[in-house]
């Protein structure tokens, strides 16, 4: 029986205990609406600063573009994006009720128009018309991976800005460049056939390196370093070392390598001199960016520093070889070689743990010295294997290490991605297969790969995240053909 109305309440005014149920969650769903699409907004415009909006604000399923230069993509709300999906090959978004969404060419703020409006056919053309300038790999004939990779592309498309900073994600936290990240988009972006995106984020990081040859842990959109007490990190170095290698062998213009020597020499000799008397670098932060004072043997370097400052000064050592440079050529090989030997004395006899110590536990970095960025070690497959089933949880996935100090039950791709990536790389393509079909399967509801997969298989974290669209990508392209070591 509803209660009672108070002498001289209008009509209008009683409503029952359900009615006012559904109005509170009614007024919640409005308010997750707004806040998304304030968020959007203030991102398509580049504001530097982005309210966080009500938990979990990264609840985006995808972007929405539209083809057109330079390429904006903005958020769609979960409610938005409910039923609907992309049109093939493009960032233009079918709705549940037939519209579409897109954002107008040399715009940053999406539209809703008919199907029948020109702007989305132009802008679905634009969009294939750019995949089809390269290559949209699909992990060879038992693969069947095409739509993730060409959506993979698309996403890092959308979060490369014009001036060459390739962003990890939309969403606060993630909106910055990090060298890291960035060199595995410029090494997507070459594998696929599209150089002028790898060319504009390598630009991008010669630019922001410093004159000592680091770089800070990340930066601005504008390519402003973030000044948040984050130590630099030394394997920024050896990645964007590798990535340079790896544009310049694998077909990119040849007559980019002078205007990218003075980066690739910085960065070189910083490393070559950073070697201590046993041949490994200083500890520092890592691909985790935790303290390196928190791990097991804090005044050792990790392997997730190790193994790209191997590769890195490999790659530089051939760099010097093309570009005429015998001394620097001679000078980081044998430093690559001190690298190598150290490997060999403080990781392989504990089986390549993430710290060189009896009982070292294990991370994802054990793939940071196998194929594609070492030669093939039948002990190197076998640690593999091993950081692989201490890893591995129930949803499929892998955590970023043993024993991770975050949430236990969920799972992240890039560390997935690196493991199939490290599969197809060494030939062991059923395992890849399985790596990729099972980020394939735990994509969100547009088809954008996420950066974490909760312990229901469903996505969690931002998504697209840049690393792992990068790694898909690269792996899906080593089912298809074989990909250079330094």
């Amino acid at each position: 029986m509803p209660a009672p109305r108070s002498p001289g309440e209008p009509p209008s005014r009683r409503r029952s205990p359900q009615r006012r149920a559904r109005r509170r969650s009614g007024v919640r769903k409005v308010r997750r609406t707004a806040a998304m699409l304030i968020v959007a907004a203030l991102i398509a415009t580049g504001g530097a600063t982005v309210p966080e909006p009500p938990s979990p604000g990264w609840a985006s399923p995808g972007l929405v573009g539209g083809g057109g230069w330079p390429f904006a993509g903005v958020p769609m709300s979960p409610e938005q994006a409910e039923g609907a999906s992309y049109l093939p090959d493009s960032s233009v978004v079918k709705l549940a009720d037939g519209r579409v969404r897109l954002v107008p060419s040399g715009g940053d703020t999406p539209i809703t128009v008919d199907a029948s409006d020109p702007r989305v056919a132009r802008a679905v053309r634009s969009d294939a018309a750019w995949l089809a300038q390269g290559r949209v790999p699909a992990g060879g004939a038992a693969g069947g991976h095409r739509e993730m990779a060409a959506r993979a592309l698309l996403d890092l498309r959308l979060l490369t800005r014009p001036n060459g900073a390739s962003l990890a994600s939309w969403y606060s936290k993630w909106r910055y460049s990090w060298p890291r990240d960035s060199a595995f988009a410029a090494a997507a972006f070459t594998v696929t056939g599209h150089p002028s995106e790898a060319r504009r984020i390598l630009r991008f990081l010669a630019r922001a390196q410093h004159d000592d040859g680091m770089w800070a842990a990340r930066y601005n959109a504008d390519g402003t370093a973030v000044a948040d007490g984050r130590a630099p990190q030394l394997d920024s170095l050896g990645w964007v070392l590798w990535a340079a290698w790896f544009y310049r062998v694998q077909g990119g213009d040849p007559n980019e390598l002078p205007a990218l020597w003075p980066m690739v020499q910085r960065a070189a000799d910083h490393l070559a001199r950073s070697l201590d008397a046993e041949g490994l670098p200083p500890a520092s932060s890592d691909y985790w960016e935790r303290d390196h004072r928190r791990e097991q043997d804090p005044r050792r370097p990790t392997l997730g520093v190790v193994g790209p400052v191997l590769a890195g000064l490999r790659a530089a050592a051939d760099l010097a070889g093309m570009h005429g440079e015998a001394a620097k050529a001679y000078e980081w090989r044998s430093a690559a070689q001190r690298v190598s030997d150290a490997l060999a004395r403080q990781f392989a006899p504990y089986g390549y743990p993430r710290s060189p110590v009896s009982g070292g536990l294990m991370d994802t970095s054990v793939t940071f010295i196998a194929p594609p960025f070492a030669h093939p070690d039948p002990n190197v497959t076998a640690a593999i294997g091993n950081a692989e089933r201490r890893q591995a949880l129930p949803n499929g996935g892998v955590l970023p290490g043993e024993r991770w100090s975050g949430t236990p039950n969920v799972a992240w791709t890039p560390e997935t991605a690196l493991f199939g990536l490290t599969a197809a790389a060494s030939g062991r393509t059923q395992d890849a297969l399985e790596r990729l079909g099972w980020l394939s399967a735990h994509r969100t509801s547009l088809g954008v790969l996420p950066e974490k997969v909760g312990a229901t298989g469903k996505p969690a974290g931002p998504a697209p995240l840049g690393w792992t669209a990068s790694l898909v990508l690269l792996g899906l392209s080593a089912l298809e053909r074989p990909l250079p070591v330094p």
